[in-house]
């Protein structure tokens, strides 16, 4: 297994490049050092960059944050996320099991995958059509799930099926690792519920990620991600190269001057092929 120091060194390999945000690009309050120069020479050499993250909140919202960071709208051409894709199968009607009234466990800033009518918000599971599950909210606290045991019992019990907006059990911000709604979305289904995660890995969010390199053929794009089960899986589930990023979860676990040989170890053991690890998204 190779390790990438610069990103520059794959430029001679690919022309489109699907970037994961946190644990990538920045770690929730800032971009990680060299990013900003990164995406800079990125576009410079003519490369396409897409970003794909499985965060519970609508595309505009993340274009939003992202300017808050001082990240340039044009260095990249596009956002998808698990928010949009969530908001599309709800506006649109898609899924019966997530038609009508939905109890929400979650913060307010991901109300964006509800807005223009896509679902109805109530207040108690007893009332709702379905569970929207978009992650930690304030009231119980963003580090471990089993403060949120009872709720989501009491979920289960009224017979909610979830969409879960988010697949990741954990994210890094600001150097601490926190809870996503795929933890609750585990949970869940110990207690036997049904659940629909939207998000890496699963392909249909590559579909219109893709269209967004428009004209590059897949196997001269290539995924950066730093979790295994969802940048990595995702990318191997479409047929896209992938390169594992060494910050973000991977940092917090192994260490950013992790060897080579543990990177190759590491992939064996989760099943994933990215073909290089990549120390970080810098020159």
């Amino acid at each position: 297994m190779k390790i990438i120091e610069s990103i520059a060194e794959t430029f001679g390999d690919y022309d489109g490049y699907v970037l994961d945000l946190w644990g990538v690009v920045h770690d929730g309050r800032q971009p990680y050092p060299g990013v900003l120069e990164a995406l800079a020479a990125m576009k410079a050499a003519g490369k396409r960059v897409a970003f794909l993250t499985n965060a519970p909140r609508r595309s505009w919202f993340i274009d939003n944050l992202l300017a808050s960071m001082d990240i340039p709208r044009d260095v990249y051409v596009g956002t998808m996320s698990s928010g949009e894709a969530t908001w599309l199968t709800l506006k649109a009607r898609q899924d019966e099991r997530f038609i009508g009234r939905a109890f929400h466990i979650g913060p307010e800033r991901d109300l964006s995958v509800t807005e223009d009518g896509a679902t109805e918000l109530v207040p108690s599971p007893e009332i709702a059509d379905f569970l929207l599950n978009t992650g930690p909210d304030p009231d119980h606290g963003s580090t471990s799930a089993e403060p949120y045991r009872p709720l989501l019992k009491r979920c289960f019990d009224a017979g909610l099926p979830m969409v879960c907006v988010n697949p990741d059990r954990h994210v890094m911000v600001a150097g601490q690792k926190l809870i996503c709604a795929g933890a609750f979305a585990d949970i869940y289904r110990e207690f036997g519920g049904e659940v629909l995660e939207i998000g890496k890995p699963d392909p249909s969010v590559y579909a219109p990620t893709l269209a967004l390199l428009e004209g590059i053929p897949k196997h001269r794009i290539v995924a950066v991600g730093d979790t295994p089960h969802t940048d990595l899986a995702g990318a191997d589930a479409v047929g896209i190269d992938s390169l594992w990023a060494m910050t973000g979860l991977f940092a917090n676990a192994h260490g950013q001057d992790a060897s080579a040989e543990t990177v190759a170890r590491l992939a064996a053991k989760e099943g994933v092929r990215p073909k290089a690890g990549l120390r970080g998204l810098k020159l």
